[in-house]
């Protein structure tokens, strides 16, 4: 018996959703009722899914699912996971970050290539802390060409994910800055690993809410460039799924 083959494995019953072969993974409840009410997917229509909900609809015979809210890397692995025995193969995720780069702004939009993992649950995947985790190559390259088909400027790089939102310090902030890291959150390495340890497609579109670059704290959850922002991302993400099977 293998000593490293896990006791608990994900499993597909007979009342678990189909969420189609693309999923698009939210981070916030707010971003994802309005790609739902960009597909015209009536509330009613979702359902729960472990402590988030899911809706699904269906584009030119393609099924699509939109997933959320998603917080931390744990839970996010556990979604992603539970997704995976279900049969989806290709996940786009939208969420939030924060800035540790001058040249990133809040409201800009990021197209990561991956993330340096400074959260516990890729680890358990074989991946060591400082590692970088590569998103897809395939969704990258969707993504990208999303963004120019639709004139939006984003910058793409690698960013930084860490367990613990209020222990970024500035030492931290520091070491990735040298790094190159040109943002922070909190669930796409893990998603990454998993990804790759499992075969599939991960990639991710983040919009940045905060600014740490300055080694302080600036928030702009409020501003208006990062709720447009966000709007237009939530457009291009809902156009992409209208594309005739965007993603193989």
């Amino acid at each position: 018996m293998n000593s490293n083959e896990a006791v608990i494995h994900p499993r597909r019953s007979n009342r678990s959703p189909d969420p189609g072969s693309v999923v698009i993974l939210v981070s916030s409840q707010k971003d994802m009722q309005a790609l739902c009410d960009l597909q015209k997917v009536k509330p009613d229509h979702s359902m729960a899914f472990l402590m988030s909900r899911i809706c699904t609809f269906v584009v030119e015979n393609q099924r699509f699912s939109v997933i959320g809210p998603i917080i931390g890397a744990p839970y996010a692995a556990i979604l992603l996971e539970n997704l995976i025995a279900r049969g989806a193969r290709n996940f786009i995720f939208f969420g939030l970050c924060g800035s540790v780069s001058p040249e990133t702004l809040i409201g800009d939009i990021v197209v990561p290539r991956g993330s340096y993992i400074e959260e516990g649950t890729s680890l358990h995947y074989g991946k060591e802390t400082g590692d970088v985790s590569f998103c897809s190559g395939d969704i990258l390259q969707s993504l990208k060409e999303s963004c120019k088909a639709e004139s939006l400027d984003f910058r793409e790089g690698l960013v930084w994910t860490t367990d613990a939102v209020f222990r970024e310090t500035r030492e931290l902030v520091r070491s990735y800055q040298e790094k190159g890291a040109i943002a922070v959150e909190m669930e796409l390495s893990a998603l990454c690993t998993i990804g790759n340890y499992r075969g599939v497609n991960v990639g991710a579109v983040l919009v940045v809410s905060d600014e740490l670059f300055t080694y302080q704290w600036k928030p702009g959850f409020g501003s208006g460039r990062f709720k447009r922002q966000c709007i237009t991302v939530q457009r291009m993400i809902s156009n992409l799924c209208l594309k005739s099977a965007p993603l193989k």
